[in-house]
């Protein structure tokens, strides 16, 4: 299908890693192309088409580069030229946080999608502040939290997943249906054998006395089923990898976070999105490749099923992203 002009692409949708754009972009009920002319000094490459009654314009960071800052950069140079966007979702991979003695049964394949709890508007940039003696660390500022528009969406979401059950499992079946090439390619279910939570209390070898786990692995009950779980709550975000089981949890203690990754962070404030991650691993030393190109499809998967319940009409009777930053984004001139 032809694009349609710059100006009738409302929604943005950004991506870190290749594998994220490929799931976006399997989920796409129509694809546009080729790209009209952009800004001259947008360098992002972009994907175009619809998902349910929106325009959606798809990015993805450079390769190989990751964190706040580059998620800043690809999303202002977005705003450059696309001047109609309204809001983003920022969809990809991230490390859970289980927390089993909370009732937080996260496991691989779940989605988290951020949702603002107490006094956090649902991410926190857990790394962005000063140290103090003693090996203290003192947190500075916060994020903004997402739009009215994308939170009464998702209340809505969460009522009609009540009533009716998800649809990530049929949007997944017609992901393999259209696009046999994502089976091959890995994008579907590894199986619950590969998954495993590894006691963090055992580290580095596990005793007998242990309560918690056997051989090293975590005691969980059997789930029913094998769709993803969806979870809302607070998304822990900092400029590096999380690959320390103590580390995670104390995320998950002080913040009651629910996931840790790197570059949601960079968006919140200039960016006005939602948040949608796949769970890829653990956060720990036990982190590896095999659940990344699925979890990637999951969180594809919600995010197209949260744009059904975002009424078109609704979205473009408010302001403009660039609008509401005075026309002129913080990232613009200072992540140049």
């Amino acid at each position: 299908m032809p694009p349609r002009p710059i100006k009738d692409y409302q929604v943005g949708w950004v991506c870190a890693l290749p594998k994220e754009m490929a799931a976006a972009r399997a989920m796409l009920d129509e694809e546009h192309g080729p790209m009209p002319s952009q800004d001259a000094q947008d360098r992002n490459n972009y994907v175009l088409g619809r998902v349910h009654n929106h325009n959606v314009v798809i990015a993805c960071l450079p390769a190989g580069v990751d964190g706040n800052n580059a998620a800043a950069t690809v999303a202002a140079n977005m705003l450059r030229t696309f001047t109609g966007l309204r809001f983003g979702l920022m969809v990809g991979i991230g490390g859970g946080i289980p927390n089993l003695d909370k009732g937080v049964d996260i496991r691989l394949g779940d989605v988290v999608v951020s949702e603002p709890a107490k006094t956090h508007g649902g991410v926190v940039q857990y790394d962005k502040g000063k140290g103090l003696e003693g090996g203290h660390f003192e947190r500075k500022g916060s994020l903004k939290k997402p739009p009215s528009l994308l939170l009464t969406a998702l209340a809505s979401l969460q009522a009609q997943r009540e009533v009716y059950g998800s649809q990530i499992s049929m949007y997944l079946s017609r992901m393999i249906e259209q696009h046999p090439s994502m089976e091959e390619n890995g994008y579907t279910f590894p199986g619950v054998e590969q998954d495993c939570l590894y006691c963090a209390t055992c580290k580095p070898t596990c005793t007998n006395s242990c309560q918690k786990c056997q051989n090293g692995k975590v005691r969980r009950e059997k789930r029913r089923h094998t769709k993803p779980v969806v979870h809302y709550g607070i998304i822990a975000s900092g400029n590096q990898v999380v690959k320390d089981s103590v580390v995670r949890d104390r995320l998950g203690d002080e913040f009651e976070a629910k996931c840790v990754e790197m570059e949601a962070a960079g968006l919140m404030d200039d960016f006005p999105c939602l948040v949608i991650r796949g769970v890829c691993d653990y956060a720990d030393k036990h982190k590896n490749d095999v659940w990344h190109k699925y979890a990637a499809t999951t969180a594809a998967a919600y995010a197209k099923e949260f744009l059904s319940t975002v009424p078109p009409k609704t979205v473009s009777e408010v302001s403009c992203a660039s609008d509401l930053m005075g026309k002129c984004p913080r990232s613009l001139h200072q992540i140049e």
